[in-house]
């Protein structure tokens, strides 16, 4: 047993022995009773610019831990007792056909790793290309704007997230490990250790790419199966049951094999789907609809991404003391406007803003950060809640066209490019003749463009409010030369697909999973559900014979 220390309050600028001598201290012991340390947590208070402090939680090992508890009569100390997570023992009801997974996101590629560590050797279906060949085809459309509707920035090995800050913070409250199982995992594919005790951890794209590679290679070598190039199509039902589903065939056939040409349609029998398509997949949410399954629309947000200086960031957040010391900081801001909500959303601290466009015709912005957060600009999101009753109520699918409707407008402004415009001018309605003190970090072509007619009047009032308001908290934040870019769009799934508590939709055998059926909100999240419905398939059925 250990003994979990919270609260350890140090000095940022603390030497190698210091945590150690603070934690023989609080625990009265000598240093020959400690067998182990081990950092659990480590968070920066700056709420003091003038003595800012790492506030670490810690795990000791020692020796007579009843006994040290007892006598230290510290009310920050305690038994430790962090959850191992264990998989569940397989079910018995047979299955005639290994299961399948839609998407190779978070989700699904946690949900097919545990399947495959358990001997059901899944088969995961992706739309897009490896992980290593999706980063040219990415890199070539911010280049050219060739757009790739089946590989972009959203569809691909490792989903959206692999094109983003990589961050693995979560609010999931989380009692069976499943949260530090990810990290885990994270960093035995060739993540830094670090994000096993960083309070707000990120991975960035540039080891992201690698990380997602290596989770595919090992669901293969453990006997799963990962089809590139492979859209999900319509499912095939029999008495209420899943019985096969349909696919297109993205490519031809590889030299020396046999059949798959490009365009087939083709039928896979399976009793289980894993369905992580990820919430930008809408023509797979129309195929299902179509095909019965049962969806709702849900509330989400859209609004603008918006650039600043980092070390403006930095010097607001830990003041001009410690802004160069301390790794770029990070911000989260809230505010109200007409009874909207207005928040900023996936801030990314040395990043850029990208073209993560996924349809034709249509333009839709994120972030992203390598890991080094070296590019010297933040940005972050800066959205408005819409609800269906913003977006009509003409089916579940009604959110899906709101925001179509948003990043056509986008795409129309700017000629195809990502439209760009100073908040200053944002709030005179004029378009931008040109930079400020901001320097600009895209990736991505742009045109300066008036952002007000892409968002219609509600969302820019909210948005210029917002900001406004937010300039109280960091200041600068409202200056006019902050740079915005639209759309920010795929904040999260406008749809949700209900499940019961067996995790199964209306049409028995279908498990929604992840951000595109509503359960998750990053990658950590997505992640954690996509073990929540693999565990849901082991405890019901035997894995299926070779």
């Amino acid at each position: 047993m250990s003994l979990r220390i919270t609260q350890l309050n140090l000095p940022v600028h603390h030497g190698p022995d210091a945590l150690q001598r603070k934690v023989l201290s609080v625990l009265r012991i000598r240093r020959e009773d400690l067998l182990s340390l081990e950092i659990i947590r480590r968070s920066v208070d700056a709420r003091k610019k003038d003595q800012i402090l790492f506030s670490y939680t810690v795990d000791a090992a020692v020796r007579e831990e009843q006994t040290v508890l007892r006598r230290c009569r510290n009310p920050h100390v305690s038994a430790a007792s962090e959850k191992t997570y264990r998989a569940p023992e397989s079910g018995t009801e047979p299955l005639l056909h290994r299961p399948v997974i839609i998407g190779t996101g978070p989700a699904g590629l946690f949900a097919g790793l545990l399947l495959a560590r358990k001997g059901y050797r899944p088969l995961l279906l992706e739309r897009g290309l490896p992980a290593g060949k999706r980063k040219i085809s990415v890199e070539r459309f911010w280049k050219e704007g060739r757009l790739d509707p089946e590989s972009n920035v959203s569809f691909g090995e490792g989903g959206a997230g692999t094109f983003s800050d990589g961050k693995l913070n979560t609010l999931v409250k989380d009692d069976s490990g499943r949260n530090r199982e990810v990290l885990k995992t994270f960093v035995a594919f060739g993540a830094p250790p670090d994000i096993l005790w960083q309070h707000l951890p990120h991975v960035g794209t540039d080891l992201l790419i690698d990380i997602v590679g290596g989770i595919r290679r090992e669901i293969e070598r453990l006997g799963g199966e990962v089809c590139f190039e492979t859209r999900a199509e319509h499912l095939l039902t029999k008495d209420g049951k899943l019985c096969c589903i349909e696919v297109t065939d993205l490519k031809g056939p590889e030299p020396g094999s046999a059949g798959g040409e490009v365009g087939r349609l083709r039928k896979i029998p399976c009793e289980v789907l894993i369905a992580a398509p990820g919430h930008s997949a809408r023509d797979t949410f129309e195929h299902f609809l179509s095909d019965g399954v049962v969806m709702e629309p849900k509330s989400f947000a859209v609004g603008v991404r918006i650039q600043h200086p980092q070390h403006m960031i930095d010097v607001s957040q830990y003041g001009e003391k410690e802004a160069d010391f301390l790794s770029p900081a990070v911000y989260k801001l809230a505010a109200k406007s007409g009874g909207r909500g207005v928040y900023t959303f996936c801030m990314c601290p040395g990043g850029y803003v990208v073209n993560a466009s996924s349809e034709p015709g249509r333009t839709a912005v994120n972030g992203m950060s390598c890991h080094d957060r070296a590019s010297g600009n933040a940005n972050s999101a800066v959205i408005v809640t819409v609800t269906p009753e913003d977006f009509g109520a003409e089916g579940p699918l009604s959110g899906i066209a709101f925001q179509r409707a948003l990043e056509e407008r986008a795409y129309d402004a700017a000629d195809g490019k990502i439209p760009v415009q100073l908040f200053g001018d944002f709030c005179a309605g004029r378009v931008s003749s040109g930079y400020g003190g901001v320097r600009p970090c895209f990736c991505g072509e742009t045109s300066f463009a008036d952002l007000n007619p892409v968002l219609g009047p509600e969302i820019s009032a909210a948005l210029k409010e917002g900001i406004s308001g937010f300039d109280k908290k960091i200041r600068g934040f409202a200056r006019a030369d902050a740079i915005l870019a639209g759309v920010e769009s795929r904040t999260s799934s406008p749809v949700r697909i209900p499940r019961d508590l067996e995790f199964l939709s209306n049409i028995s055998g279908l498990y929604p999973c992840g951000e595109g059926a509503g359960y998750a909100g990053g990658i950590t999240s997505a992640a954690m559900d996509g073990l929540k419905c693999a565990e849901a398939v082991i405890c019901r059925y035997a894995a299926p014979a070779r």
